[in-house]
């Protein structure tokens, strides 16, 4: 077996594993901050917190092992798109509450039966790709053309620290913050969740930097994200027999073959569609704002929540800020359209 190989079946039980998780689980960041606003219930957003510590925890011992570079990675740059970043962080967090979950959980709903999330990643896909390479990049490169030039790429080199500290010192308050709630610890398909989605991030950083590595034709340094993947695999299903399969998307795949055979082992596989054609709208729009501010953020709620804030890059801090303040306006603010 090739390395590319090796590669694409490792991304596809990463994927499924994530997917049969998160349906399990109900892992979702607006499904934690709607719970947390509306009913005071923070077990999932002390899921996703886990997570975000088992991430950093795990990804920063790999940089430490020498066995991974994140300084490799696409959210390491130690130029900071100052208007494009925040910007398209509001947009994919509004975007995410008018739809009602980000990319990721767009294919767990769908593995599910919920055919309203096939809209929102059509969409999503669509509009990602627009802004990649499409009518909309002369856009994008003119916003990224505001930036300016860090003193440092990471939290860590900010202050002169080796990487492991920082990661020990916020991924253990993370975790114990996430631990401390009562009804967490009392809920472990919420905590054996955070553990298991968290330590994705670092096993898909080894699958590609590890099990991709190859002196000829290397395997780009990528973990879990859902947005240019979704696009990516759009076009593949379409352009399949031209294009080579790679790790995003397996992962993809695997999300949602994952969350097909959970649901139907939990006898929780239904069919549901639309209400009423405003709430097509809502969701034809969010996954087109999703698309959109997630390529222009460098990563979505998973991609920069998760595998971004791994590094502690601080335009991951600045993405991840972005994201959760759009999805507050849209939930529960002066432009809130989303319901709970």
């Amino acid at each position: 077996m090739s390395h590319t190989e090796l590669v694409v079946w490792a991304g596809l039980t990463i994927g499924l594993v994530f997917g049969a998780t998160a349906q399990l689980s109900g892992f979702c960041l607006l499904r934690s901050l709607h719970h947390t606003q509306h009913s005071g219930d923070t077990r999932k957003l002390r899921a996703f917190a886990l997570a975000m510590g088992v991430a950093l925890l795990g990804s920063q011992a790999l940089g430490a092992s020498g066995m991974v570079s994140l300084e490799a990675s696409i959210y390491t740059v130690p130029s900071l798109a100052w208007l494009a970043l925040p910007l398209g962080g509001l947009l994919f967090g509004y975007g995410m509450a008018l739809a009602n979950g980000c990319g990721a959980r767009a294919l767990v709903l769908l593995g599910s039966g919920n055919l309203r999330s096939f809209v929102v990643l059509v969409c999503l896909g669509l509009a990602a790709y627009m802004v990649l390479s499409g009518v909309l990049a002369p856009l994008r490169l003119w916003l990224e053309s505001f930036s300016l030039t860090l003193p440092a790429a990471t939290l860590p080199q900010l202050l002169g620290l080796p990487g492991w500290l920082p990661a020990l010192i916020i991924g253990g308050c993370l975790a114990a913050w996430a631990f401390s709630g009562r009804e967490f610890r009392a809920s472990p398909r919420d905590w054996i969740a955070g553990l298991v989605i968290g330590a994705l991030v670092p096993a898909s950083w080894y699958t590609t930097g590890v099990l991709g590595f190859d002196d000829f034709e290397p395997v780009r340094l990528a973990s879990l994200t859902f947005v240019a993947p979704i696009g990516e695999s759009l076009q593949y299903l379409m352009l399949s027999t031209g294009t080579r399969l790679g790790f995003a998307v397996s992962v993809v795949g695997g999300v949602l073959l994952g969350a097909v055979l959970m649901a139907l082992l939990r006898r929780d596989f239904n069919l549901r569609s639309f209400d009423s054609p405003t709430h097509m709208l809502r969701s034809m729009v969010g996954g087109t704002l999703m698309g959109i501010g997630g390529v222009m953020s460098l990563g979505c709620s998973i991609g920069q929540g998760l595998s971004g804030f791994s590094t502690l890059s601080l335009a991951s801090l600045i993405a991840v800020a972005s994201i959760m303040l759009g999805a507050r306006l849209g939930i529960h603010g002066p432009l809130a359209l989303s319901k709970p």
